[in-house]
């Protein structure tokens, strides 16, 4: 089966929940299409695929909470390579980096480990959703706080109306457009 045929049988079982988490928001739901066996495999296939071909040299994957920690482990196992989480505020221990931003529904603040991220540190950074590009661009700013080298991004899904990848200054491919 071709990419494109597995992108297409993943986007079928996408959930669209509108007016969540509040009226005027279409909600792509990514939780609805892990239910299905076949839906998991393809994403897992075409996910690992594009991180190697697009980002042979990776050498971290960073996920964003939440729903980009289902992806980051997935990809850095694969490649043999290890991953890290971005979190929201209170949420991990030790010596934090934090950067506030604003989504698609009002604002957060992102922390990640201080030494998550080795200095020079090849990172790949991984969500489900490019929306308006708050977190995203957060997240960037995190791992280059690290000391990282952000090489590019990966998404899922994208809501192309939303602009978000005006706000971001690196390479991201998604695979999913809407």
């Amino acid at each position: 089966m071709s990419t494109n045929e597995k992108l297409e049988y993943i986007k079928s079982k996408i959930g669209t929940f509108p007016d969540f988490p509040k009226k005027g928001i279409v909600f792509r739901d990514i939780f609805t299409a892990l239910r299905d066996p076949t839906a998991c495999r393809y994403l897992k296939e075409v996910l690992v695929q594009e991180v190697k071909q697009r980002y042979p040299n990776a050498e971290i994957i960073v996920g964003l909470e939440s729903r980009g920690f289902l992806f980051n482990l997935l990809i850095a196992t694969e490649l043999g390579i290890g991953c890290a989480p971005v979190r929201k505020k209170g949420k991990l221990p030790g010596d934090l980096i934090s950067v506030e931003y604003v989504l698609e529904y009002g604002k957060d603040i992102f922390e990640m480990q201080a030494n998550a991220i080795k200095p020079g540190q090849k990172v790949i950074i991984v969500d489900d959703l490019l929306a308006t590009g708050g977190s995203l661009k957060a997240a960037i700013e995190l791992v280059r706080k690290a000391g990282g080298d952000v090489i590019g991004g990966i998404v899922v899904m994208e809501l192309k109306d939303l602009r978000g990848r005006d706000k971001i200054d690196c390479d991201v491919h998604t695979l999913i457009k809407y």
